[in-house]
């Protein structure tokens, strides 16, 4: 069943975005749009990513027309949703656990369009909702033994968003496990950005590189970090230490931190096969998707990378166990 909705269209200004002309109303057009968060489509992460996903969806004809807008802040996600709704899109993309709400939202206001949340878990279920999650807990584990394999010290740490965000819990959670997995006597400090405001979620680097800087005051020889902006301030700390770190939920490297090595999702196989579920007329409720790691310095030996080829495929298929539950404690 083609989802369609005929309201008029707002008119919306200063909104960065990639236009295009078709008809999205017209059954024969499938129509599918990206609302980035505030770290916009060229992050070097889920946004990218997710928008390289359209793009070859267009390029192998699973779409007629894709087109983006890139927030400027938190307070446009909704009306940026509205934007593509209320022109017939088909299915519209947003990224990120900071735009949870807002997806939850739009999937209620406009039933006829398809809502993709990708990295986005959802607590609730809608007909037209699909949440595209990574295993954070594995991706932390996987974290986790690169940093025990880098460490000299034998003490590591890492900064992380709100533990009472799950996914931020599996993630940090499962980096520990990881770390143990190869040697217990290793020192794994985590801390957690707790008791703070929801304003600043993701986006608090002050408290990321203070963070950051106490772990490396303690000992820690290797940085993990994860939480947006607030992780990255742990990198920022590292990289001004020169401490080694590894970076998560994008390319950390190409983004200017000297990381010895990012773990992320991969959105963009994600996207398309999503794509080609909804124009076959199915919609799941949750999807898991694809990860995997970028080695960047002389700090990554061959040798490292095998093992950690290895790690990811006993994850997969069940052999490596995290024992990290969905939801903490």
């Amino acid at each position: 069943m083609k989802f369609k909705i005929f309201l008029l269209a707002i008119a919306l200004t200063a909104l960065t975005a990639c236009m295009q002309s078709q008809d999205c109303f017209s059954e024969e057009v499938f129509c599918a749009a990206l609302v980035t968060d505030t770290r916009g489509i060229n992050d070097h992460g889920m946004n990218q990513e997710t928008w390289d996903g359209l793009e070859e969806s267009k390029a192998g004809g699973l779409a007629d027309q894709v087109e983006y807008i890139e927030s400027v802040d938190a307070r446009d996600y909704e009306k940026n949703i509205a934007y593509f709704a209320e022109r017939g899109f088909d299915v519209i993309f947003t990224t990120g656990p900071g735009m949870d709400d807002e997806t939850l939202r739009g999937a209620d206001l406009y039933p006829d369009s398809v809502f993709v949340g990708i990295s986005q878990p959802q607590a609730e279920v809608r007909p037209n909702l699909t949440s595209v999650t990574f295993a954070e807990d594995q991706m932390g584990f996987l974290a986790g033994v690169m940093a025990a394999r880098l460490s000299e010290m034998r003490v590591v740490g890492a900064a992380c968003e709100t533990s009472e965000i799950d996914s931020m819990w599996r993630y940090c959670e499962g980096f520990r496990a990881g770390v143990l997995s190869v040697d217990e006597n290793i020192k794994v400090m985590v801390t957690y950005r707790e008791n703070a405001s929801r304003e600043s979620l993701f986006i608090d680097d002050d408290w990321g590189y203070e963070t950051g800087l106490a772990l490396i005051r303690q000992g820690a020889d290797v940085i993990f970090a994860a939480g947006g902006v607030t992780g990255e301030g742990a990198l920022r700390a590292a990289l001004d230490e020169q401490v080694e770190a590894i970076g998560a939920e994008r390319d950390q490297g190409a983004a200017g931190y000297g990381v010895v090595s990012s773990v992320y999702g991969r959105a963009s196989f994600e996207v398309q096969n999503m794509i080609r579920l909804l124009r076959g007329g199915n919609v799941w409720e949750q999807a898991n998707g694809q990860f995997g790691y970028v080695p960047f310095n002389q700090k990554f030996p061959e040798s490292l990378a095998r093992e950690l080829d290895s790690v990811i495929l006993g994850l997969l298929n069940g052999e490596i166990k995290t024992n990290v539950s969905p939801q903490k404690p």
